[in-house]
């Protein structure tokens, strides 16, 4: 893989990881689109789809660093000492229930969702659909803030989250959409979406690692692997930086209009070719 190709691919990962446009989608259409074909064995394509992952970890974990160390202190304290519950150690068990939905289904049907999702076709109805969910749940007033998170909010906004399995759905999209129609304001919505990604990535990169065969790589993979994670990683904490600021400025009406526009594109472009 050219190294250049590596760039603009963990670009694309990490700008679109954690806005509401779909990670997977772009990943997909990108190379079909440009007519790339870097990945013949499966084992090279899980190790790059790995290492654009770990970079966009990097970034939210970077980012939310304060929070999640926060966080993850208070959640141990909370399960070894029953008598040191805290409003930070509820929300750490809460989010990492949210994650239980997506990774019970991607375990049960990871083969079944790879062989038959992710057409041009099927990314862009998804864009399009999903996008005007979106718009619909943005409309809503929302007041709630993320310490009003509760057991039943986890399990709607995790059930919601198995839906990005499908390539054009996007996991930060779909969690936002469930986060503004259960009444949570733009802004905790954006936040409860990227601590919601920590456990879901980092457990989507444990259950690949598991599985990896790093013997059938390509001589010079690495170079590529090097500079995929990096990539994603500045341009995922750029994505994350953005959103904040202009989620709570201007609404997600913007990602709305790219998804359809982007939509309507790949649909043009299915017709043609």
């Amino acid at each position: 893989m050219p190294w250049f190709h590596a760039v603009i691919l963990g670009i694309v990962q990490g700008l679109t990881e954690f806005l509401p446009v779909s990670s997977s989608g772009h990943l997909i259409i990108v190379p079909w689109l440009f007519g790339w074909d870097h990945f013949e064995d499966p084992g090279t394509a899980k190790s790059f789809d790995v290492a654009l992952h770990s970079g966009t970890l990097v970034a939210v974990v970077a980012y939310y660093r304060r929070d999640l160390s926060r966080l993850v202190r208070a959640g141990v304290r909370q399960l070894f000492r029953s008598d040191q519950r805290s409003p930070d150690g509820r929300l750490a068990w809460l989010l990492l229930a949210s994650s239980v939905p997506a990774a019970g289904i991607g375990a049960l049907l990871e083969s079944w969702i790879d062989g038959s999702l992710g057409t041009p076709l099927i990314i862009a109805v998804s864009m399009i659909a999903f996008g005007l969910l979106l718009a619909i749940a943005d409309r809503r007033d929302g007041l709630r803030d993320i310490e009003q998170f509760s057991l039943r909010d986890a399990l709607l906004v995790g059930a919601a989250q198995v839906l990005a399995f499908n390539p054009g759905t996007s996991r930060s999209g779909i969690t936002m959409t469930a986060g503004r129609f259960l009444g949570f304001s733009r802004a905790a919505t954006a936040r409860m979406s990227f601590l919601m990604s920590v456990p879901v990535i980092a457990g989507a990169i444990a259950y690949k690692l598991i599985s990896l065969d790093t013997s059938t790589l390509p001589d010079g993979f690495a170079t590529a692997i090097v500079v995929g994670v990096v990539s994603s990683a500045v341009s995922g904490w750029f994505a994350v930086w953005v959103l904040v600021r202009l989620v709570s400025m201007r609404g997600l009406g913007v990602f709305v209009t790219y998804r359809i526009a982007f939509g309507v594109v790949v649909l043009a472009l299915v017709t043609l070719r």
